[in-house]
């Protein structure tokens, strides 16, 4: 499902519902913060600071876990959210332009590399002429899929579409691979399916790939820009408690955690 569709539906029930105020205790400096997130690994890195680092700030953190990457942002939107962890910059601007969401970035926390994965195969080279090859549906991710596929020389796409790119942008395609485009949360399951797919990382460290080992191709960390982030509301922006958390977010304990816990497969910013 596309971003728009989805938000569509949950903009039109919240404004049904009257009032448009956030349900969220944003002006109460001592809430808890409402915090939505992917569960792998963004619920990990969340609870990680919830647990030991949160009362150096005198912070309470209430992690809640989707398992997309539309209901985040749209909670956020109803306000029963106060923050949400699990996208990207590119992302974010995608939402927002199609939604007219006043959302805000805030600060990047780590990226996870997009990787290309097979089941069959074990190596780009030996993907099949007319094989079958999964993509996001999503505008942001399905692009940077297609680039990573482009920069691993299976495809071509037509000059300057790298960051809005879909299959339609594909301009050569010498193996002839055939593209499905499903939603991320899906593409771990396709494997059993396709050829190869582009799995976002969370989604492939839960699925237990490991990007660093298993990915046939992987994104580069250097120069990415693809780091996932604290958002929040734009009326939220000042709030100290949010400043605290990416503060946490970004400390070297944190930095520390993720390197020992994903073990090269998501990489602190």
């Amino acid at each position: 499902m596309r971003i728009r569709a989805a938000l569509l539906a949950v903009l039109l029930t919240a404004v049904g519902c009257g009032s448009g105020a956030p349900t969220s205790a944003a002006s109460d400096p001592d809430a808890p913060l409402k915090v939505g997130v992917s569960p792998v690994p963004h619920a990990q890195v969340l609870r990680y600071v919830a647990d030991n680092l949160a009362a150096s700030k005198g912070l309470e953190v209430e992690v809640v876990e989707f398992t997309d990457y539309v209901q985040p942002n749209t909670a956020l939107v109803d306000g029963s959210l106060d923050a949400n962890y699990f996208q990207t910059v590119p992302y974010l601007d995608t939402f927002t332009s199609e939604s007219g969401a006043a959302l805000e970035w805030i600060g990047p926390v780590h990226v996870e590399p997009l990787g290309v994965y097979s089941n069959k195969h074990e190596s780009l080279a030996d993907l099949p002429e007319g094989g079958r090859v999964a993509v996001a549906n999503d505008a942001t991710n399905e692009a940077r899929g297609l680039t990573l596929l482009q920069d691993n020389g299976l495809i071509k796409l037509k000059a300057g579409t790298e960051k809005t790119a879909t299959v339609r942008d594909i301009e050569d395609n010498p193996k002839n691979l055939e593209f499905v485009e499903l939603e991320a949360a899906q593409l771990p399951r396709s494997l059993e399916d396709t050829d190869a797919s582009v799995v976002n990382g969370n989604y492939a460290i839960d699925a237990g790939l490991k990007p660093a080992e298993d990915a046939l191709a992987l994104e580069a960390a250097e120069g990415n820009p693809n780091a996932n982030g604290l958002v929040t509301r734009a009326e939220l922006k000042g709030d100290k408690r949010i400043a605290d958390l990416l503060e946490l977010l970004q400390s070297q304990q944190v930095k520390d955690y993720i390197r020992t816990e994903f073990a090269g497969s998501v990489l602190a910013v």
